[in-house]
């Protein structure tokens, strides 16, 4: 039995099998508000002491091996860590239960849903505006690490930053996130690193450099920039994981004991932070509304980032709730359960987008379509995919008991990606002659 909690709020649907449970890791969208509550408090209550919680991903997951006798000894030491363990999921499942039961009695479904919206929106800008940063940063105007025309795109350091990022906020201290605010986590994980990391962006570079001609440059770009952001993931909760046992050697208690007092927990406090956020996300939207009018009357190479800023929260709230899908599988049977179909049409659809739009702006080549196009393929694209989420299924797939299927979701995202984009984009390119 294998419930998940990946998103925050709320947790989704009780799977039978943990490991098609992986396709929920990234993020389960609107369903982790308000469906499947009774499910879940009863699989709570259900938790046995063979019940663990697989930390790494927010999973309450019964261990089929736990029955199994073991004729070794245990060390004091394991000891020692087994009685944590217990308390800690004792502990744990207090904290999930009684968040459970506040969330149900305190939060009418309007309230949850704008405050998570806006959560969404703030840090999607906010995402927007560090992947420009980064780009600026190692770009040709900066380091000159990545350029167009190399398989280190532009966007390469945004997806690992973002990617190790994830390995933080995203896994191992998303439940700690929780406990102080559920969209909090949400907004960090699917609103900023979400828009921080592209992978319509990393798709389209490479697309443009297999025009050109340099078809082994596209191979090794789809090639590294997955390796790097795979292992950026992985960097990201190894050191996580040492900090947090660092913390906890430290301070001697669990670092959400610590943080009770900073909890979003009553109804006021929900009200109070969503004023907060919604009077940001108006100044947000406000200057980026003015300084799109001032650097487009100026002739500014940076009009489509606060065009970007504008939409990009749209592709935000589209990506969460195409998120709904992931773990659900095709049909009533769930076929392929395990394959998020969330993600992977955000990031499929989102790349033939990009494409498309970029074939329109090769054919019209007018200044006002370019700020357009530039600025809906930075924001409202950016933030539609993500690498964030696709590449921590990716890795909790890889770790699950069927492996192969991580290589066999990367295969359809890329192959699809790359071979859509080439109809939408490379063949009028070709046939056309654009330069």
């Amino acid at each position: 039995m294998c419930s998940s909690s990946v998103s925050g709020a709320q947790p989704s649907e009780i799977d039978d099998d943990p490991d098609e449970c992986v396709s929920e890791v990234g993020d389960i969208g609107d369903r982790a508000l308000h469906s499947n509550r009774n499910s879940f408090s009863e699989s709570l209550n259900n938790l046995s002491g063979e019940d663990v919680l697989l930390p790494s991903y927010g999973f309450w997951c019964r261990d089929r091996t736990a029955s199994r006798a073991i004729p070794t000894v245990p060390l004091p030491e394991e000891i020692i860590s087994l009685s944590i363990d217990v308390v800690s999921r004792n502990e744990d499942k207090k904290q999930v239960s009684f968040r459970l039961e506040n969330t149900n009695k305190l939060l009418p479904k309007w309230l949850e849903y704008g405050s998570c919206m806006t959560h969404l929106a703030v840090f999607g800008i906010l995402g927007v505006l560090t992947r420009y940063l980064l780009q600026k940063l190692f770009g040709p105007g900066g380091a000159g690490v990545t350029s167009d025309q190399t398989i280190l795109y532009l966007d390469l350091p945004s997806n690992m930053v973002g990617s190790f990022l994830m390995g933080w906020w995203g896994v191992v201290f998303k439940a700690d996130i929780s406990y102080v605010s559920d969209f909090l986590a949400i907004g960090l994980s699917t609103g900023y690193l979400g828009s921080l990391t592209t992978f319509s962006g990393w798709n389209q570079k490479m697309l443009e450099l297999s025009v050109q001609g340099h078809w082994p440059f596209a191979l090794l770009g789809n090639l590294i920039g997955l390796f790097l952001a795979a292992y950026s993931i992985i960097f990201g909760i190894e050191t996580s994981k040492g900090f947090r046992h660092l913390l906890k050697r430290c301070s001697g208690s669990d670092i959400a004991i610590s943080r009770k007092t900073w909890r979003v927990d009553s109804y006021k406090r929900h009200l109070a932070v969503w004023a907060v956020l919604l009077v940001m996300l108006g100044c947000l939207w406000s200057v980026s509304g003015i300084l799109v009018k001032e650097e487009f009357r100026n002739d500014s190479s940076e009009t489509h980032l606060w065009l970007a800023c504008i939409i990009g929260p749209v592709g935000v709230w589209i990506r969460w709730f195409l998120a709904r899908l992931n773990g659900r599988g095709l049909g009533k049977t769930g076929l392929l359960k395990w394959l998020p179909f969330g993600t992977l049409i955000a990031n499929v659809s989102a790349a033939c987008i990009m494409a498309a739009l970029a074939t329109v702006e090769k054919e019209v080549n007018t200044k006002t379509c370019n700020i357009i196009v530039t600025g809906v393929q930075f924001g409202f694209l950016g933030c539609l995919s993500t690498v964030s989420t696709f590449i921590s299924e990716f890795n909790a797939m890889r770790e699950s008991k069927h492996p192969w299927r991580a290589y066999a979701y990367v295969m359809v995202t890329i192959c699809a990606s790359f071979c859509l984009g080439t109809l939408i984009y490379s063949l009028p390119v070709w046939a056309k002659g654009y330069k």
